[in-house]
């Protein structure tokens, strides 16, 4: 499944294109009745933060048809787990950064489990972004671990 992402974000010869992003949605956390997220908004941002190359919203078992099928008509790639989704979310970023696949990281969660991801991925010299689905769902670790932090609706 990686090597279909890698060719399709391989470097060109053009040194100025723009950076590849991966969008990691943690769907439980981020798709709430307190939180009005809308899945073009999650999109919009991620191609705000350059050239939209993987992006992929994780779901439990319990995800409504509803939601699965207007994600992956805005062109997110659902990853549905029977467990907990943090452990596939994390495993898929970190193995992203770790061979460089992406440029830039973005993680939409409130979830401070996913704060050694974007260190991890920090260290590997990759732009993180932290995007919190609100104001009253930012988890400052996750924040202050992201170069950048980006709070959906304000």
């Amino acid at each position: 499944m990686f090597d279909r992402v890698r060719a399709r974000l391989a470097p060109d010869t053009d040194s100025h294109r723009e950076p590849a992003v991966g969008l990691f949605v943690d769907g439980p956390n981020v798709f709430r009745d307190e939180f009005d997220v809308d899945l073009d908004d999650l999109r919009d941002v991620a191609s705000d933060l350059g050239r939209v190359g993987v992006i992929r919203l994780y779901l439990d078992e319990h995800a409504t048809p509803g939601l699965i099928q207007a994600a992956e008509a805005r062109g997110f790639e659902v990853v549905i787990t029977s467990g907990d989704v943090d452990v596939k979310l994390a495993v898929d970023a970190t193995a992203l950064s770790t061979d460089r696949t992406v440029d830039t990281l973005a993680i939409a969660s409130r979830d401070t489990d996913f704060k050694p991801v974007l260190e991890h991925a920090a260290a590997q010299g990759i732009e993180t972004i932290a995007i919190a689905p609100g104001t009253h769902g930012r988890s400052d670790a996750l924040q202050n671990a992201a170069d950048e932090a980006i709070t959906l609706g304000s």
